[in-house]
């Protein structure tokens, strides 16, 4: 039997079309094109680091962040990335170069 459901589970929020997720910085929902993609790889080094994923089809666990600089900044402050990736920081950490990189480079071309 399925469910049916009669009015939004939050009626004070709007209503989002299309895939929502959360912005791991803000901790506000977005529609899923609003947002950027991002995963854990590796840098130029070969050293763990959140990289971004721009067209969403890289594999493993990822997380989801407006592309500003704002955003990336809390996100590195709050340590988000780890836990969000479930990635556990060794000696050497999660290194958030490649990204806040990406980042820089979209909020100058804007």
């Amino acid at each position: 039997m399925a469910r049916q459901r009669n009015a939004p589970a939050r009626p004070d929020l709007p209503s989002l079309t299309g895939p929502v997720r959360t912005c791991v910085g803000c901790r506000v929902r977005a529609t899923k094109r609003e947002l950027l993609r991002v995963t854990a790889g590796s840098d130029a080094d070969g050293r763990p680091a959140v990289v971004p994923d721009p067209s969403a089809t890289s594999p493993g666990r990822g997380a989801h962040l407006h592309p500003t600089t704002e955003c990336y900044e809390l996100a590195v402050r709050r340590r988000a990335f780890p836990r969000a990736l479930r990635i556990t920081a060794g000696a050497g950490g999660l290194s958030t170069a490649p990204l806040g990189e990406y980042v820089g480079q979209r909020d100058h071309q804007a």
